[in-house]
């Protein structure tokens, strides 16, 4: 029904300042930290917005919603975001833009093989950087005709801390239930991810650490408890501030 209500309202015709106006976002990503980014980037370029933090989420959305730019994390809780990059790759009609997104190096190869149009590599937070990745995966007869001159600007957004807590308090839950050595790989993947967009080095290097040495088949007890402490530190110091 909103989108319905949506399609009622007059055409927003994009602008210098916000290119975006017009169009629809959906953002599959688990970190709310990461999504809190993309949607303070969406609004200020004017695109409206929805998140799903899952695959099966995804897929309920893309039900009922046609969103003209998919954003989708390779990391995700109930699968790789390359196979929902695949299914909408290969799907008629076709989202105009498909985007893959991470903060591990190395997966760009793999969203584009999956079919995505373009990669966006985590932290993101400049304004102009996040448009021009947006605006160059366009088809050139769905790009925006802008009027005037395009401002470039390094603009930086700063997403809410009380965001990136609630990862940290996901993170602590998941270690605690303990399910099993597979959540492992889950918990370093997300922990690099929101570690890298909040300029978190130390709990990057953990993370990185707990992925090697699992790679490597080398044991990984002190690697998990590091990281316990480290995110036990976090959440303790926002308890103070």
């Amino acid at each position: 029904m909103p989108d319905n209500l949506e399609s009622l309202l007059p055409p927003q015709k994009p602008t210098p300042e916000r290119p975006l106006l017009g169009t629809t976002v959906l953002i599959v990503e688990d970190s709310r930290f990461a999504s809190e980014a993309l949607r303070l980037l969406c609004l200020r370029s004017g695109a409206r917005i929805r998140r799903a933090d899952n695959l099966a989420h995804a897929r309920k959305h893309l039900q009922v919603f046609r969103p003209n730019v998919v954003i989708i994390d390779l990391g995700l809780p109930d699968g790789s975001g390359a196979e929902l990059i695949d299914e909408l790759s290969q799907a008629s009609p076709r989202v105009d833009v498909l985007l893959g997104m991470s903060g591990d190096t190395g997966t760009e190869s793999r969203a584009r093989t999956a079919g995505a149009d373009g990669f966006i590599a985590k932290p993101i937070a400049n304004l102009a950087e996040f448009q021009h990745i947006i605006l160059n995966a366009m088809p050139k007869g769905s790009r925006p005709a802008l009027t005037g001159i395009r401002r470039v600007t390094n603009e930086e957004i700063t997403p809410d801390p009380i965001a990136l807590q609630d990862d940290f308090v996901h993170i602590s839950d998941l270690m605690t239930l303990n399910r099993g050595e597979d959540m492992l790989d889950y918990i370093a993947q997300f922990l690099s991810g929101i570690a890298r967009t909040a300029g978190d080095t130390e709990l990057v290097d953990a993370a990185q650490t707990l992925s090697k040495h699992r790679d490597q088949g080398l044991p990984f007890g002190s690697d998990i408890a590091r990281i316990a402490g480290l995110v036990h530190d976090r959440i303790d110091q926002a308890r103070v501030v």
